[in-house]
């Protein structure tokens, strides 16, 4: 018998455990439960390490206090026995997701809503499932989604779709907004996206503090917004990272290190 290797992660502890133990009582389910992204992480962590991957997670849409509209940062696992680094529901899926693609998440829901839905879906999610659904239910979405199928309640079908559908349009003309950019305001915006701030941009590619202001503020003209947090905003949704922080310098003198 092919066995499934489920894990709960849920910050309301009577829940989880409740949750666990239903599963467990299936006779091809595996279950394991962890109270934080962190302690998922390193949860996952260990069991790639002794060579049990898990297949499915069952993550929280409020984990960590999750706060509806904001959309999270991937999140950086955190050291062993350290509770740091506060992790989000829909932030853990993007996570896990990134380091570990074969993993399928389901997000638990207490209630039903579009917008939200739909991040997770972006996060990489392939399913959204009410709490207080059947164990029947919640079993079949487990085994629907490691045949790769996703799994909304009807009710949301049409509301998921539509925040799709405007998050393309809003991503294409990020794009094409993005697009207008000179190749140097491209990676002025690169450092904005890393947190840069004018001096240290000025440093990096070897620009005059005054230099680099001109840069920023063409860049805010060009994307049509008023905010270094609003053209970061804009530049994710176009697909743009960050610069390398970690490697050399990117320019010098106008010309590609």
């Amino acid at each position: 018998m092919v066995r499934i290797r489920v894990l709960v992660v849920d910050d309301h502890r009577i829940f989880a455990e409740s949750l666990a133990a239903a599963l467990a009582a299936e006779p091809d389910v595996d279950v394991s439960a962890a109270g934080s992204g962190p302690a998922a992480l390193r949860c996952m962590e260990r069991a790639v390490a002794e060579g049990r991957r898990f297949d499915v997670l069952l993550v929280d849409a409020d984990l960590g206090g999750n706060v509806p509209g904001v959309r999270p940062a991937v999140p950086v696992p955190v050291p062993d026995n350290s509770e740091e680094g506060l992790v989000d529901g829909i932030s853990l899926v993007a996570g896990v997701r990134s380091g570990q693609p074969g993993v399928r998440i389901v997000v638990l829901a207490e209630k039903d809503d579009s917008r939200r839905a739909a991040l997770a879906l972006q996060a990489g999610a392939s399913g959204w499932v009410a709490k207080d659904c059947s164990l029947s239910r919640l079993l079949t979405v487990i085994r629907g989604v490691l045949r790769d199928e996703t799994h909304l309640p009807p009710a949301l079908l049409t509301g998921v779709l539509r925040e799709l559908t405007a998050a393309r349009k809003h991503r294409t003309e990020s794009e094409r907004l993005v697009e207008s950019l000179t190749p140097r305001e491209r990676e002025v915006l690169r450092c904005m996206v890393a947190g840069l701030g004018r001096k240290a941009v000025a440093e990096r590619l070897f620009l005059s503090p005054h230099t680099v202001r001109t840069h920023m503020q063409n860049v805010l003209g060009k994307l049509g917004v008023h905010s270094t947090l609003a053209a970061v905003a804009l530049a994710r949704r176009a697909g743009v990272g960050p610069a390398d922080l970690a490697g050399d310098v990117v320019e010098r003198g106008g010309q590609l290190a």
